[in-house]
This record gives C-alpha cells, sequence and structure tokens, in this order.
C-alpha cells in the first residue's frame, strides 16, 4: 500500500543505505530526473543526483547525521538532458522495527513551472529601477521594449512626483543609446534666455559674458537622449526653435550663422494637460502633436496603493545602504497609515517620508512615532476606522473595480488581469459589494 501511494503522488521520493546507495526510486523521481529507476537502484546518490547540495550541503547527509529532518530546502539539479531543474527538498530518518537508523528518505519537488511564474511575474511588474503591481504600470512596463527601440519623440505625462524622469532614464537604459548620455534639464527652472543658451549653446561674444564657445544640451545628448521636464512652462518663442529640432533635426547655437545637426533622441515630461493648453492658445498645437508621437500616462500614487509596501521597502534598503544602517523594515501601522494618506505629492513624498522617519527611528522597525504629524493628522480618520485592515481592503476593492471597468465588466479577463482565478474574483466581488458592472452599492 505504502508503495502503491508513493507511486502515485507527484513529487519525486528515493531512499538510501547508510552507504548512500540508492534503494528505492519512484515514478516521479523517473520522470524529474530523466533517469530510468533500473539505472538508478544501486548507484550512488550523488552519481544520479547532479546538485548543487550533493558536495558539502546535502541535505540527507545532515539528517542521517543530526537525526533531524528537513523541509523544503531549495536546492537545484541537472537531469538526464543537462537541464537545471529547481527543487524544493524533504528529508527524514529511516529506522527499523527497532529504531535503529538504516537510512534516510527524500523527497523533491520540481519547481520549474512556479519558477517560471515567478520570471513572469517579476518581468511583469519590473522595468528598469522601477517596480509596480499596478495593472495601468504594467501596461506601460509592456510597452517600453518597443519604445526604448524605436528614435520616436516619447511624452510623458503625470502629476508631480510620479517618476517621470525615472521612467525616461529607463527608456534610455533600454535603448540602442544606452551607451550616450542622458541629458536632463528643466524647462520651469530657467528664465526662458538662459535655457534657450542651455539647450542649444553659444558662441564666443554672443551676449556679455560670454568669452568662449560652450555646446548645448543638444550637442551633449547628441548620441543619446535629451529629456525636457515641465516641458509645459516653455515660452511661445522658445517653442517655434523647438519645433524646428523635432522637425527638421537642426539648430542654431546662439550668436551662429551655421546650421547644427542633431541625432539627439528627445523625450518631454509635463505634470499639466498639454492638450487642454493648446486649446487655450497656451501651448503650440504643432509642438503638443510632434512631442506627442508616443505619449506614456503615470498614475498618481492613490491609484496604485498597492505599489506602496514594495516601494517603501525598496526606499529604505537604498537607504541603509547609503548611511550604513540596518532598519529592517515598518510596522503595521505605518502601512496603514500609507494606505490611508492620498499622497499628493506622489512617490518623491513617500522618499522624503521614509527617509525622515528612517532618520529618526532608534530601533529596528519603523513605527508611526516616527512620522511626521501632518501625515497621520491627514490619515487619522481613516486608523480609525479600522486599521491596516481597513486600508488594506479598501486598496483591493478599488483595484479590483478599477480592472472590471477597465475590462468593461468581463470578469474572465479582469480575473486574468488581476492574476486569480474566476471564482475568487467572485468571492471578493460578493465581500466588496460590487456589481457584475463594477458599480458598489448598486451605485454605477
Amino acid at each position: 500500500m505504502v508503495e502503491k501511494i508513493l507511486e502515485s503522488i507527484s513529487d519525486g521520493v528515493f531512499t538510501v543505505d547508510l552507504d548512500w546507495k540508492i534503494t528505492y526510486f519512484n515514478r516521479a523521481a523517473e520522470i524529474i530526473t530523466g533517469v530510468r529507476r533500473e539505472d538508478a537502484v544501486g548507484k550512488n546518490c550523488c552519481e544520479v543526483f547532479k546538485s548543487n547540495k550533493c558536495e558539502n550541503q546535502c541535505p540527507l547527509r545532515k539528517t542521517i547525521k543530526s537525526g533531524k529532518p528537513l523541509v523544503d530546502v531549495s536546492a537545484y539539479i541537472i537531469d538526464l538532458h543537462g537541464r537545471k531543474i529547481p527543487i524544493s527538498v524533504s528529508t527524514a530518518l529511516l529506522q527499523d522495527e527497532s529504531g535503529k537508523i538504516i537510512g534516510g528518505a527524500e523527497t523533491f519537488r520540481d519547481l520549474s513551472e512556479i519558477e517560471e511564474l515567478k520570471k513572469e511575474l517579476t518581468e511583469k511588474s519590473t522595468a528598469g529601477e522601477m517596480v509596480s503591481e499596478n495593472t495601468e504600470m504594467r501596461k506601460i512596463f509592456s510597452l517600453l521594449p518597443a519604445v526604448s527601440e524605436s528614435l520616436s519623440t516619447v511624452l510623458i505625462q503625470g502629476e508631480t512626483g510620479t517618476g517621470k524622469e525615472v521612467l525616461a532614464k529607463t527608456i534610455h537604459s533600454m535603448s540602442p543609446r544606452s551607451k550616450g548620455s542622458f541629458v536632463a534639464i528643466n524647462c520651469a527652472a530657467l528664465p526662458d534666455t538662459l535655457l534657450e543658451s542651455e539647450l542649444f549653446g553659444y558662441k564666443k561674444g554672443a551676449f556679455t559674458g560670454a568669452d568662449k564657445d560652450k555646446e548645448g544640451r543638444l550637442a551633449l545628448a547628441t548620441k543619446g537622449t535629451l529629456f525636457l521636464d515641465e516641458i509645459g512652462e516653455i515660452s511661445q518663442s522658445l517653442a517655434v526653435k523647438l519645433l524646428r529640432v523635432l522637425q527638421e533635426r537642426e539648430y542654431q547655437p546662439l550668436g551662429s550663422n551655421k546650421t547644427e545637426k542633431t541625432e539627439a533622441r528627445i523625450m518631454a515630461a509635463t505634470n499639466k494637460n498639454l492638450l487642454e493648453m493648446t486649446k487655450k492658445n497656451e501651448f503650440r498645437q504643432d509642438l503638443y502633436y510632434r512631442l506627442n508621437i508616443i505619449s506614456l500616462t503615470l498614475p498618481p500614487l492613490r491609484e496604485r496603493k498597492e505599489d506602496i509596501p514594495q516601494l517603501a521597502e525598496k526606499i529604505l534598503g537604498r537607504l541603509n545602504i547609503i548611511q550604513g544602517k540596518n532598519i529592517k523594515g515598518f510596522s503595521p501601522d505605518v502601512f496603514s497609515v500609507f494606505f490611508s494618506y492620498d499622497w499628493p505629492g506622489n512617490i518623491r513624498e513617500l522618499e522624503n517620508v521614509v527617509e525622515r522617519a528612517f532618520v529618526m527611528c532608534s530601533k529596528r522597525i519603523i513605527g508611526t512615532e516616527n512620522l511626521p504629524g501632518e501625515l497621520l493628522k491627514n490619515a487619522g480618520m481613516y486608523q480609525k476606522a479600522g486599521g491596516l485592515k481597513s486600508a488594506v481592503e479598501k486598496a483591493e476593492r478599488q483595484t479590483i473595480l478599477n480592472s472590471i471597468r477597465q475590462n468593461k465588466g468581463n470578469k474572465s479577463s479582469a480575473a486574468k488581469q488581476l492574476g486569480i482565478d474566476k471564482s475568487t474574483l467572485f468571492r471578493k466581488m460578493k465581500y466588496y459589494k460590487i456589481g457584475h458592472a463594477g458599480e458598489i452599492d448598486g451605485e454605477k
């Protein structure tokens, strides 16, 4: 009966005697390793299992030596075809009726599919230094390989602090121009005349104080990327000159009669609605359409609160490295506050809050006592309403609502987008009182 059970399970099972000779090898072990039972039984186990643990970290050897079983030890083996297979190993002693140790038993589980799924999910949720579990962010991540390969102009839109420059750097690092310079300039930080000289450069004598030639940002970025942040702040006159750069790929440095060519890829970013600005004649329509060839819009942090834990942990990890501390993480109450707050300053504000808490924290875990009073005050009404569980549920409900609405009520598509079973989606919809069209409590 025992043998029938061992032959029916999907985990590989083998046993060894005290000379490390294999005495039993089940059907699943044959499938996972590619080694036939008759070729395995009687051989030394390390001859059959080409594992990274065989030399000096053998789990079975540790169990026989200590008498203690091991559970879910991560390892990998090389199968008969030379493929590397990740496995999870558990071990136990084999004893006779008198209690004498006569060998050991090991079960191992093929984790290949799980690892592939993890890899797929990781690829979907990361892009360069950016991480996200949010559906809209993952859509952007999926577009980045094609966007990076292109030389077309990219317009990145989003509220202040959402990570527009980080996204631009990510696109540059993934592109064929990654070895060239990434040159950024904030169009809102400089007066018009100075911004023009910074962009196009100038010749000696072009104006008072110009005692030598100077290359502009366009020249510095000619084999890389020029990133124009806050593009909505430029003047109409400068917009005309920038339009020429985008259309003709040429410009004139200040004080020069000679036209210069540029191969720089242009990316721009704004926290304003440029289309609305064109309707009010506050931004040139022709420049807008030249900039808006590829458009990417970053959602604000309040619409992607499911990302707050990993963003906060990533910021904390970076601070630990820079400042040489070893703060382990955040208390649950801190995340309750984080989930309850709307983050008008977005990721930049989260970075500031985490850094401030990091500096103030004298323990291993950051607590609410390390958070700024204004943040606690603004989040207090939500904390009283149910703490961490309430905040997490609020974020989950909003994520489900967004997915159902984006998929126009198609539950199968929404479940696939969310990475859950359809039955799980229906259960959560019932729990959160979400209707089939994505309404709550009968309200559209």
